[in-house]
């Protein structure tokens, strides 16, 4: 199972109860995680509301969305320089080749591009966290794709609501939705190697 985490600011101060609610709902063997402002200080409550709702959890951050963030940060001449190297990062054969080519990407683009080398190093290991689950599941892992799909078609849904009493609420609407064929989950890649995931062993 695939869990989606996001983070919400109020200016600099993390909102650790809503985010301890929502991970509330299912414990996982891997948790995406996204942060809706740079990493600070203030997000070690992150940490601590995944450890309490997840113990020993692996946390994999989107491969995406991190591109989007070096792309942010990177010269124009070099965009697609950049994004090459990034994917010899994450399309990587194996956990070795990845932190190699991890670590020639900062070597490379430290003085060109230092802003785009400290979004990367932003991330750190938890950039990586799929290679350490069977390879054919990495493909579901390394980004938000199959989370953010099911979100985006359960606010399609609901978008005529103005508004839910509770979580609870949420949460039968959305099995509502699901058993009755209205909302299509599809099975993450290599589901059929889940019996070989320990969360303790991959995180």
């Amino acid at each position: 199972m695939i869990a989606a985490a996001r983070v919400i600011f109020d200016g600099l101060n993390l909102v650790e109860k809503q985010f301890i609610t929502i991970a509330e709902v299912q414990k996982s063997a891997i948790v995406h995680v996204e942060l809706d402002a740079p990493l600070r200080s203030s997000n070690k409550g992150l940490r601590v509301a995944v450890e309490k709702n997840w113990p020993g959890t692996a946390v994999q951050r989107c491969t995406v969305h991190k591109l989007r963030n070096l792309e942010r940060h990177a010269p124009r001449h070099a965009l697609e320089e950049v994004k090459s190297d990034y994917h010899r990062i994450v399309y990587a054969e194996s956990l070795e080749q990845a932190k190699k080519a991890y670590r020639d990407f900062i070597s490379k683009w430290k003085k060109l591009a230092p802003k785009v080398v400290v979004s990367l190093e932003e991330a750190g290991d938890e950039l990586l966290t799929f290679y350490r689950f069977p390879k054919s599941q990495w493909k579901s892992l390394r980004t938000t794709n199959s989370i953010e799909r099911l979100n985006g078609e359960f606010r399609r849904r609901v978008k005529t609501q103005s508004s839910l009493p509770d979580a609870r609420a949420a949460e039968r609407l959305l099995f509502g939705l699901i058993i009755s064929g209205q909302i299509q989950i599809r099975r993450i890649d290599g589901w059929r190697d889940l019996k070989q995931v320990s969360p303790l062993k991959a995180a």
